[in-house]
């Protein structure tokens, strides 16, 4: 039986990578478009952790850090991969 100490760097683990592999398509670029993948990686951690919000989704996550990186980059356009990030639109 695993000890709750390695069951939970485990999952910590499998957060971090599917946190990753979403930071895939989003891609780097200037600051303002590095400032959206700044933001949505601790977002997206926090949304997949313990005390997490129920039915939070990556596109709700991106949505958010798009909004925040817009407060100091108002004519920002966010770039990120449309088929991956099912996002409605407004």
């Amino acid at each position: 039986m695993k000890s709750k100490i390695t069951e939970a760097k485990n999952k910590h683990k499998e957060m971090i990578e599917q946190v990753n592999e979403e930071l895939k398509h989003i891609p780097r670029g200037d600051e303002s478009q590095n400032l959206l993948r700044g933001y949505y990686q601790p977002l997206r951690l926090n949304s997949l952790g313990k005390k997490a919000k129920p039915n939070i989704t990556k596109e709700d996550i991106l949505l958010e850090s798009i909004e925040a990186v817009k407060k100091d980059y108002p004519e920002y356009i966010p770039q990120y991969d449309t088929k991956f990030f099912m996002v409605k639109n407004k």
